[in-house]
């Protein structure tokens, strides 16, 4: 199965996908090209220097919110119907994907959140304000989540969490720290899990 990988930073859960490729323990999926929503992010270099195709959709600053949306996520269809993805995966990309893709690519989208949703999600609600949000509350445990992407915000149906406890002097740097080990499990087991999804099906 064929994946594009949507990246906004430096790519450390890209870098876990690349690893589980070469490793042969992917479930059979192959990373066809990775999308970047910023210019010069380092997870544009591991994509280089692994020999994956790399795109650059920037959201159009001039376009009101709306448009802006609407308008790259229909480039990011564009890319993924071009490279023949059959999977797409969002791996710390922040910008908000709707419209036509959602629609065409339903059920084989799926986004890796920095929090055990549904607690902590939604618009505007990523990195460090999600972990200072849980250390804020008096959580004592936090983790991350993959789930498919719908049309709302964090809201699509769960796949897989895995768990962090929250110490009681933790900052959001040291809680992100031990979620993100967590995180690069968490989204190779995922795309394992969409591969035999994709092999069972009639």
């Amino acid at each position: 199965m064929n994946i594009l990988v949507l990246v906004s930073g430096s790519g450390t859960n890209l870098q876990a996908l690349i690893d589980a490729e070469k490793a042969g323990a992917l479930g059979g999926g192959v990373i066809c090209a990775v999308v970047s929503d910023r210019p010069g992010v380092y997870a544009l270099e591991r994509a280089r220097a692994a020999g994956i195709p790399v795109f650059v959709e920037s959201p159009g600053q001039a376009l009101p919110r709306q448009e802006r949306r609407r308008d790259l996520s229909n480039r990011i269809l564009r890319a993924a119907r071009e490279t023949g993805a059959e999977l797409i995966i969002l791996a710390g990309f922040l910008s908000i994907l709707e419209g036509d893709i959602i629609r065409a690519y339903a059920g084989r989208i799926i986004n890796l959140h920095p929090s055990l949703l549904p607690k902590y999600g939604g618009p505007g609600m990523y990195g460090a304000r999600v972990h200072r949000a849980v250390i804020e509350a008096g959580e004592t445990e936090s983790g991350c989540t993959v789930h498919l992407v719908d049309e709302g915000t964090d809201t699509g149906p769960i796949l897989l969490q895995k768990k962090v406890p929250v110490a009681p002097d933790d900052t959001p740097e040291h809680l992100a720290e031990r979620i993100h080990k967590k995180e690069h499990a968490a989204i190779v087991e995922a795309a394992v899990l969409m591969m035999g999804r994709r092999n069972s099906s009639p």
